[in-house]
């Protein structure tokens, strides 16, 4: 016979619903009051009026929707096409990075100078070096699209990185497991892809995700190259009417973008942490 929760729990219960709705309610009222007095601080500065002209101009937002929408498709493009090629060599990396036995020294070597070479460089001198340096080559069969060029950059950028995340995921799952793996008979391959990065993988999902919201950001940056996504789009528009709303709505569209992803990191972030705690599964 299972009985319910006992008095005692139920009063807990209670008192931790009460503390968090108190809490809310608390967060929910310094924000407003927060936002209040912000509002009141740049609408009541003297330069307000043009500053709203400039960067808050209803008419230029609305006939700049449709070609920035166009751009940030472009983008869209970019960050999904980069996030998998992005996912895929970043793990390659890391995997020769682990790699131990001294046959493997080379490997190592050149996948650390990889890794060490584009954390250092900016992402958008990567995009000057990449967009306009390999069409100088003028090699045969070598694409000179900057949407290419710009996506190999971001590609070549973020890898590093995120092979550092998988490095980090696969060195933290303990040696026993391998020693278990193995003792079972299974080779180093089956046991890299059955029991290490399945453990690594959900370690670093958080982290992972954060690089990701990181991506969906910079992939605006290919506008150097002079590809028409929602920055390059934004830009035009502000040449034709010296107006600079257009900017404020690209970047509106980012955020927009990136806010479901970094709220999926963040659940992720905490689900983690409750896992470690024994919290919950």
């Amino acid at each position: 016979m299972t009985t319910g929760p006992s008095a005692v729990e139920l009063d807990r219960r209670a008192y931790r619903l009460s503390r968090a709705r108190r809490s809310t309610l608390g967060a929910l009222a310094s924000t407003l009051v927060f936002a209040l007095l912000a509002y009141l601080t740049i609408t009541n500065a003297p330069g307000w009026p043009r500053v709203r002209a400039t960067f808050f101009d209803l008419e230029i937002a609305r006939e700049s929707v449709r070609p920035v929408l166009a751009g940030l498709w472009v983008n869209l493009q970019v960050l999904l096409i980069g996030a998998a090629l992005v996912a895929v060599l970043g793990l390659g990396i890391a995997l020769l990075r682990t790699l131990r036995g001294p046959i493997f020294t080379p490997l190592r070597i050149v996948s650390t100078i990889y890794v060490d070479i584009f954390r250092g460089i900016p992402l958008i001198v990567v995009l000057y070096l990449v967009g306009f340096g390999v069409p100088a080559l003028r090699l045969e069969g070598v694409p000179t699209s900057g949407f290419v060029l710009g996506t190999a950059a971001v590609v070549l950028t973020y890898s590093a990185y995120v092979a550092e995340v998988f490095r980090a995921g696969i060195e933290s799952v303990h040696p026993s497991q391998v020693a278990a793996a193995r003792s079972l008979g299974l080779s180093h391959r089956q046991t890299t892809r059955l029991v290490v990065l399945p453990q690594a993988v959900r370690t670093v999902t958080p982290p992972l995700l954060n690089d990701f919201v990181a991506l969906q950001k910079d992939v605006g940056l290919i506008s150097v190259l002079t590809v028409t996504d929602a920055v390059r789009a934004s830009q035009i528009i502000v040449g034709q009417t010296f107006n600079f709303t257009p900017y404020v709505l690209a970047g509106l569209l980012f955020v927009l973008l990136a806010v479901p992803s970094a709220r999926l990191a963040d659940h992720f972030t905490v689900r983690a942490l409750r896992r470690q705690q024994g919290g919950s599964r």
